[in-house]
This record gives C-alpha cells, structure tokens and sequence, in this order.
C-alpha cells in the first residue's frame, strides 16, 4: 500500500491511481477494439482500455530488489540468509543461489535451493558468524509488533537486527532496507515502525557502511537524506549495505543523488 492511503485508510478514504488516457488514444482504441470484434476467431471481447506507453514505470520495491541483487553479484556470496523479504524475489534468487529463510508463520519449501526455517527473527537457531550475506527487505520495522503471531516485543526490531549482525561472518555483508522519516519516528500499530536516520545508525551499532542510499515514495525515485519526508504516518526507504567488522576496509559511500 502506498504510504499516503495508509493515512487516508484512517479516515476511511482510499485513492486508486486511475491512469488518464488522452482522447487521441480513446479514439484509437475504438477503432481497433472494433476491428478485434469484426475478427474475434472465437474469442469473446470486452471494452477496457488502459494505455501504459511511455517510460517504465518503478517503485520503492523494485528499487529496493534491484539495490539487493546488484549488491549479491557484486559480492558473490556462498551462503545467504534471508529474513522476511518478498516472496517473489526470493523465488527468483533461488534459481541462482542456496537461501536459507526465515519465517515465523508455517509453510513449506517448495523450492530445491530453499533452507527453511520457521523461527522467530529474535531469536536464531544458528552459531555465530556463519553466513556470508545476510538479507532484510523492508521487514526490521514489523518485528515484535504481532502483526505476523510474532509475541508482542518494543525492542524486537532491535534484538532481531543484533541476531543479524551475531550470524554473519566477519566480512559479511548485511543488506537492508526499511521505512525512514525526516522528522520524529513513529509506531503505527500493529502495522509498521517507521524509523528516523539515527534509529537505524544506531541499531547498526558498529557495523560499518560500504553503501547507502534513499528513495522517495513521494517522487518515485532515488533521493537524498535532506528530501526524506517528514510529514507525520508517511515513510518513504531507507537502503543500505553494511560490512561486519573484521576487513581493513571503511567507506562510506552514497548515491549519485547526495
């Protein structure tokens, strides 16, 4: 859900993104809809126009999957743990790589290169310093709020984030992304935290930056720290690429758009 009707839902408003097609375009359609009628071969045609020409339209999800996977070929990892990213994109990591994954709610594995674990993010059934990578997709700012039968926990994004860093291995990687706000953080419960910049630092503790950058739900792109929104229940996403310490390696390094 877009952050915006999340704020509107509360008042029991909801808007849906109807594309306007010019009146060009229309005419066209008729014209050709007409034709597929004259030439149905069988098939029955129904009227519903939608014109989606024009750039390819992105989001805050495909921005965050695209940042993931050019981090994974970039790093070539061996062993990756996954907690709580989207399904989809894990499906179509795992026709590449070996993934354990973590999920608090029961299911099966269905995929040959799929690890499951059910278990509770909290707290990880796996000795210290074993995976090469580590991923987290806009996941951290659920834990410990029940909304996925999790036990009700304030600091369970915390205590998840340190179980993380506890399982990498020196060197490894933690790649993360959450919600992030310009101005005083925020629990909508039981949905979502949305977290300021130095929440995140903070949770981080000495991990050690190698990439970060920032996307604006408002303006559907890539943005700098200073276009975060700070309007109160909007988030936009924060991203990020974190080195566990043990490499004689500290950078620092941001997008383009800094």
């Amino acid at each position: 859900m877009h952050p915006i009707n999340g704020v509107l839902q509360f008042i029991g408003i909801e808007i849906m993104k109807i594309p306007k097609i010019p009146v060009t375009k229309i005419i066209d359609f008729k014209k050709d809809i007409s034709f597929f009628k004259e030439n149905e071969n069988g098939f029955s045609v129904f009227e519903e126009f939608h014109d989606d020409s024009g750039s390819h339209p992105i989001n805050y999800m495909s921005y965050e999957c695209e940042f993931t996977s050019s981090h994974l070929n970039r790093l070539s990892p061996q062993n990756i743990l996954d907690i709580g990213s989207y399904r989809l994109f894990l499906i179509g990591l795992l026709a590449s790589f070996k993934i354990t994954t973590v999920d608090i709610r029961q299911r099966m594995a269905s995929l040959q290169n799929e690890i499951l674990t059910i278990c509770d993010a909290k707290k990880l059934p796996f000795p210290d310093n074993i995976f090469d990578v580590v991923i987290s997709l806009c996941s951290i700012e659920h834990f410990g709020l029940g909304r996925y039968g999790d036990e009700i926990d304030p600091d369970g994004d915390k205590k998840a984030v340190s179980e993380m860093i506890r399982v990498l291995k020196p060197h490894g990687r933690l790649i993360i992304s959450t919600t992030l706000t310009g101005g005083k953080p925020a629990i909508v419960f039981n949905a979502h935290r949305i977290y300021n910049y130095s929440n995140i630092l903070e949770m981080l503790g000495e991990m050690q930056c190698e990439y970060e950058e920032f996307y604006s739900t408002k303006l559907d792109r890539p943005c700098n720290l200073n276009e975060i929104t700070n309007i109160p229940r909007i988030w936009d996403v924060y991203l990020g690429c974190w080195m566990k310490p043990g490499i004689e390696k500290n950078s620092h390094k941001r997008n383009d758009y800094d």
